[in-house]
Parts: C-alpha cells; structure tokens; sequence
C-alpha cells in the first residue's frame, strides 16, 4: 500500500476512525531528518500492506493536526490503534525501531 498524504486534515482523520493500526509521520519537506524517514515509510508501507496505514502529515501544511497531536519536534511519527494514539517515536530511528512498534500493536 502507497503512503497517504493528508492533503486535508480529514485524510488523517478517517483513517485513525477506521479503527485499524495507522502510522502517521508528522514532519515537513525543509526537515531534513524526515527526508530521510520517507524511504523508510515507503518501505513500511510495502512491507505491511493492508494491515497498516501510513499517513505522511506536513505540519507546515496542516498545523492544526500538528497542534492536536502535540507535535514539538519533527519527524514525529505516532501510531495510532482503535483510533487512539497508542505509541510515539521522535526524531529519526532506524526501521528496526518502528517495526518494533507495529508488531507491538499488531499482535
């Protein structure tokens, strides 16, 4: 499954409401740091398929979802479970870090 970018705020919304495990990654194209991340997502995206959502969010774009999820520092990514956010990961880690993370709360 290709990342979904939230264009609007809705995009993010709708897909934490869908219940499922969704990885939202909250970062902004100047960050340099979260450059670096979007191949790693990709691959996430790849790797999981359906069972997980990958959402990119452009806090310079989309402030007010920035805002709601307490975003301080980019790249954060938070994984949210049954609509609820149910983990967080800020700054850049390898992809061994945030397939920890899915597995935790896909199991």
């Amino acid at each position: 499954m290709a990342i979904k970018h939230a264009q609007t705020p809705e995009v993010l919304r709708e897909a934490v409401a869908g219940g499922g495990v969704v990885l939202a990654d909250y970062g902004a194209a100047w960050c340099p740091p979260c450059r670096n991340l979007l191949p790693i997502l990709d691959e996430l995206a790849r790797d999981y398929g359906d069972a997980v959502t990958v959402v990119k969010i452009d806090c310079d774009e989309q402030p007010e979802l920035a805002a709601e999820a307490g975003v301080m520092s980019m790249p954060t990514v938070i994984v949210y479970k049954g609509g609820q956010p149910v983990d967080k990961l800020i700054g850049l880690s390898p992809k061994s870090v945030y397939t920890g993370m899915l597995s935790r709360h896909l199991a």
